[in-house]
């Protein structure tokens, strides 16, 4: 099953290793990223109580106060960890453009029982591996989140060997820039909006992710995410019940030289008829290690397509994008 030029990729072959299963995979993934840059996932294996479960307690966390929620705040800019209120950032000035804040609030967490290494606890170690934030309520937000972690993190990992394949270099090229990730979970929570949103205000403006892939859970309720098509339309992405959708961010697009498309999205309000309407999506951002350094794949240029980016150190690069969606000042709400 199909939906909106999205194909639909059963990744079980993967997971159980089968060679020629991975080829067939990797194939279908290629088609997929040098094109719309979005397929979904089935067959992943992920039980239905690991997702059930986080959503769930997020749920539960965000329908507390405010100033309950504020007792574990984002800890700095570039933290990924903690709770961000409403209107805090502008996804869409990562890309430039000058719009009112998002419409959602946030929880973020990450690795943990990390080894006491300077590259966990110094220079960008310091705002990226941040100890987690766990709320007083509810308790089981903690266990349901790190469960999640686990199982989306192995299958990026996994998605990022089929990417090799792919790309027709080592299965295991991708391990040591990856092995120790500063990859992280984000709870988006899109609130009701019995205000009309202002003009150009999203519940998440246009952007592009900015590490190797995203796996996202999301509800299918009104108000939910599009990406751009290659005919320069919006598309909704409407997976089926138990997948996951995938899209690569803007690291792949410069190790493949643009050959594989980071491809614009966004979350769009729901029609004022259904303004009621909440909305909750869970991403996992699959990132590189913050000292790798994206340069060019040796199979993405040669004659006629040479290299169109620079050699980027993926931590400088995180840095300054993440820097630029923050609002300056915290909001009120």
């Amino acid at each position: 099953m199909e939906s909106s030029g999205i194909p639909q990729i059963d990744i079980a072959p993967m997971l159980a290793g089968d060679p020629v299963g991975k080829r067939r995979i990797a194939e279908r993934v290629r088609d997929a990223l040098e094109t719309i840059g979005f397929f979904t996932i089935v067959g992943h294996g992920v039980p239905d109580v690991v997702v059930r479960d986080a959503r769930d307690a997020a749920y539960e966390f965000f329908a507390q106060p405010l100033t309950e929620k504020m007792r574990i705040p984002r800890p700095s800019k570039v933290a990924t960890r903690g709770y961000d209120p409403p209107a805090n950032q502008r996804l869409a000035a990562t890309h430039g453009h000058d719009t009112p804040p998002d419409l959602q609030e946030l929880f973020g967490m990450g690795g943990f029982d990390l080894p006491d290494d300077p590259y966990y606890t110094e220079g960008y170690g310091k705002d990226f591996f941040s100890p987690n934030l766990w709320p007083e309520r509810p308790a089981r937000m903690r266990p349901a989140f790190e469960a999640y972690y686990l199982a989306l993190r192995g299958i990026g990992d996994e998605l990022m060997r089929i990417f090799a394949i792919a790309l027709g270099i080592d299965e295991h090229w991708f391990d040591d820039k990856i092995g120790r990730s500063i990859s992280y979970v984000r709870v988006n929570k899109y609130m009701a909006q019995p205000l009309a949103p202002l003009p150009g205000q999203l519940r998440a403006g246009a952007h592009t992710d900015y590490g190797t892939l995203t796996i996202l859970y999301g509800e299918d309720r009104p108000g939910g995410l599009q990406a751009f098509s290659p005919d320069g339309e919006w598309i909704d992405v409407r997976p089926p019940p138990g997948a996951f959708v995938v899209n690569i961010g803007d690291m792949m697009a410069r190790w493949t030289n643009d050959r594989w498309v980071s491809t614009l999205h966004r979350v769009v309000n729901p029609p004022r008829s259904e303004d009621r309407a909440e909305r909750l999506s869970i991403a996992f951002f699959h990132q590189p290690d913050h000292d790798a350094e994206i340069r060019c794949i040796e199979t993405c240029h040669g004659a006629g397509n040479p290299i169109r980016y620079p050699p980027v150190t993926y931590g400088d690069y995180l840095f300054e994008k993440v820097l630029s969606s923050r609002i300056a000042e915290q909001a009120t709400y």
